[in-house]
């Protein structure tokens, strides 16, 4: 008897063209309107921010001051924290534009460096007429809690600062044992640390350290010659 065996599966039809582009021009209206949601609740939040010179607002003062409503509001943020975070990475990422920008200018990869350096001091200093409660008040908050944050949130920087040292190793500009990335990590959390914490003692307070001394300081360390 011969036996019987089951009729070979058919290929799944594949979706009309019609189709695939309806579904993808569907999703692609769905992310530009979650995009502008979010934009309206960050805008509303600096804001606030702005006018309050301080953090210590409400989750529902953000959906006010945006119009729209507190369900749309935890759709895209867990909750303040995270706005916050959001608003302190996207301060962090135009520095590093910032940066790039005016390093661009310089032609010699360590007067590069130097330019960025020299900015991210005078980014990084604390200054009581500007307003800047993000980096004052919530980013030493989130160091102690939350340092895999501050690790992405400062991502931009270390990437822009280990370009910079690449390419000041590949001219023959650094010492021969320097690490590009290590390096740019160690001058970044300096330059920053210094800047955030002048003018701490009294001696500090009358002479400042200022941010040509801060560079020499970080050029020992890593230029070679």
């Amino acid at each position: 008897m011969a036996q019987k065996t089951d009729p070979p599966a058919s290929a799944p039809a594949e979706e009309p063209a019609w189709k695939q582009r309806a579904v993808e021009r569907s999703t692609k209206a769905a992310k530009l309107r979650a995009e502008q949601r979010v934009e309206r609740f960050l805008d509303a939040a600096q804001a606030i921010i702005t006018e309050k010179n301080t953090t210590d607002f409400t989750v529902q003062e953000v959906v006010d001051r945006s119009r729209q409503s507190l369900r749309s509001f935890y759709q895209h943020f867990d909750g303040k924290h995270e706005l916050l975070l959001a608003l302190f990475e996207d301060a962090l990422r135009r520095s590093a534009e910032q940066i790039r920008a005016a390093a661009e200018g310089q032609a010699d990869p360590l007067s590069r460096l130097k330019v960025a350096v020299t900015l991210l001091f005078e980014l990084s200093r604390p200054d009581p007429s500007a307003q800047r409660p993000l980096f004052t008040d919530f980013a030493p908050q989130l160091l102690v809690s939350h340092p895999a944050e501050v690790k992405i949130a400062h991502a931009p920087l270390l990437a822009l600062f280990t370009e910079l040292m690449t390419e000041a190793e590949a001219a023959g500009k650094l010492r021969g044992e320097v690490r590009p990335r290590r390096a740019a990590a160690l001058v970044m959390q300096t330059v920053m640390f210094v800047a955030q914490s002048n003018g701490v003692s009294e001696d500090e307070s009358a002479h400042p350290i200022e941010a040509d001394e801060v560079w020499d300081f970080c050029a020992l360390g890593i230029a070679g010659g």
